[in-house]
């Protein structure tokens, strides 16, 4: 099983959309996909038609319990390649209850474990800030791809998260490989450019050579609680993230 981590430490910069995005491609290719969705604002539980103020169990129980298994929390989605592990609100709370409990940094590599069998790929929603959640979810993965909307404060919150990195490096055998995905990017605006200049110019080793550009079809893909890849295959957006997919199998074959 290949474990995905999205992740930034800045909202808003399009981590959702690329989980759901490559999820829904994955799945069209026939793989089997499940999403874990690590964010206490719980947007791509919301948007597989999961109310997350209702979740009773998922990644909250998961870490709240010693003695939990995995694959009795996971939940069907609406498209047969598709499950998830829930987020919920009560995420925002494990910080506090958990305290000093030895090896809660592992949580989530430890109880995959469970389903390597049961799917091809697994994708982690993290939550835009550096915490247990966000360690669990690097800590288990075996790639990090970094949405970074293409203005000046995204590069602001894409540079909190190498120095991130840095110090989540320090504690694993050897480093996470990691690709930067210039998100939401309008050729129209001289603050896009702008920004995916410099990318460019400063991020160049991680940085993945193409873009994902602004596309309002993915508005429309999210209220009908859908991949937009299932509704609009052709879409410039969707034509963005399958390209944005061999390039991250390339460069796993390479790792």
């Amino acid at each position: 099983m290949i474990v995905w981590a999205i992740a930034n430490q800045k909202g808003g910069v399009g981590k959702t959309t690329t989980t759901i995005s490559l999820a829904g491609i994955l799945a069209q290719q026939e793989k089997r996909v499940l999403l874990v969705d690590l964010d206490p604002h719980a947007s791509l539980t919301a948007y597989l038609g999961y109310q997350p103020d209702e979740v009773e169990s998922g990644c909250y129980s998961l870490f709240i319990d010693k003695k939990a298994h995995i694959k009795p929390l996971i939940n069907k989605t609406a498209f047969d390649q598709i499950d998830i592990l829930c987020g919920s609100p009560a995420l925002a709370t494990l910080e506090r209850q958990m305290g000093t409990r030895p090896g809660k940094g592992l949580v989530l590599q430890q109880t995959i474990k469970e389903v390597e069998s049961d799917y091809d790929y697994l994708l982690i929603d993290c939550p835009p800030i550096l915490g247990l959640l966000m360690v669990n979810a690097l800590a288990a993965c075996n790639l990090l791809l970094i949405p970074v909307q293409t203005e000046f404060l995204a590069i602001k919150g894409l540079e909190r998260m190498e120095r991130t990195l840095t110090m989540i490096n320090q504690s694993r055998k050897k480093s996470l490989p990691y690709i930067i995905v210039p998100t939401m990017f309008d050729r129209r605006t001289r603050a896009s450019v702008k920004a995916l200049r410099v990318l460019r110019d400063n991020f160049t080793e991680h940085l993945w050579k193409k873009v994902i550009p602004i596309d309002t079809l993915f508005r429309e893909a999210s209220q009908a609680g859908k991949p937009l890849s299932f509704m609009t295959p052709e879409a410039k957006g969707v034509i963005a993230f399958r390209a944005l997919l061999n390039s991250i199998t390339v460069q796993s074959r390479v790792l």
